[in-house]
């Protein structure tokens, strides 16, 4: 009698548990969001931030690879050369010079083949190969600061003009539907986002390319002062 009643008690619980399952509201599942689906949301004003970007990337790439082979410790060039000097060996140091691929060494190069004219005219060759060579290192700098710029300004076209379609289909439909407006929204203003991180990143990356090649220019001008009081000892 005892077994019976239990089973009869646990089939109950069953049955009162099955209801409750099919009673209870089933919440939907929320569609996941992903980072890749945004981009792609974002209409085809995504299409030239991307080569933005990419454009960026590969300016900064080649120039800090550049920039950073020029950066190299000359102090062993400096040494050489002075060596080469105090010994009337100019034309061993013309060809060290030739040797080194670098600016600093074009730049001594060009003060040595000058020796023997008034210091004035050394120190004005030497000036206009360091202005050149500066001018080979900034080259496709400044594309970095215009990106910087305009990925911002872009973003926020892509926003503005998703905007104005959202509105525009709102005023042929003639009714506001929250859902319609708010995701329209979220998705138009991907593209604002995406233009403010590609331009923050621009001026970074710009930022840190001037001041590689300043320092470049710091070190050529302590160097190129050296080697004019090199040239001077002499007559002392």
């Amino acid at each position: 009698m005892i077994t019976l009643l239990m089973a009869a008690v646990d089939t109950a619980k069953s049955v009162i548990d099955s209801a409750n399952r099919i009673a209870a509201p089933t919440t939907p599942a929320q569609p996941e969001l992903h980072f890749i689906d945004l981009l792609f949301k974002g209409g085809w004003v995504m299409l030239p931030l991307a080569l933005l970007a990419f454009l960026g990337l590969i300016i900064f790439t080649e120039r800090y690879l550049t920039i950073r082979k020029s950066s190299k410790d000359e102090s062993n060039l400096m040494f050489q050369i002075r060596q080469n000097i105090h010994e009337g060996r100019l034309d061993s140091a013309i060809a060290l010079c030739k040797n080194t691929k670098s600016p600093l060494a074009r730049m001594l190069e060009k003060g040595l083949k000058r020796i023997g004219r008034p210091i004035k005219d050394i120190e004005g060759a030497i000036e206009n190969t360091g202005k050149l060579e500066v001018s080979k290192l900034e080259k496709n700098i400044g594309i970095l600061g215009i990106i910087a710029g305009i990925a911002p300004m872009l973003g926020f076209v892509g926003t503005i003009i998703g905007v104005i379609t959202i509105f525009h289909d709102v005023s042929i439909k003639g009714a506001i539907e929250i859902g319609t407006i708010s995701g329209g929204l979220y998705t138009k203003m991907i593209t604002s986002a995406t233009g403010l991180i590609i331009g923050i990143v621009a001026y970074v990356l710009y930022h840190i390319l001037n001041m590689m090649v300043e320092k470049i220019i710091l070190k050529m001008e302590t160097d190129a002062i050296e080697f004019i009081d090199l040239l001077e000892e002499p007559g002392k």
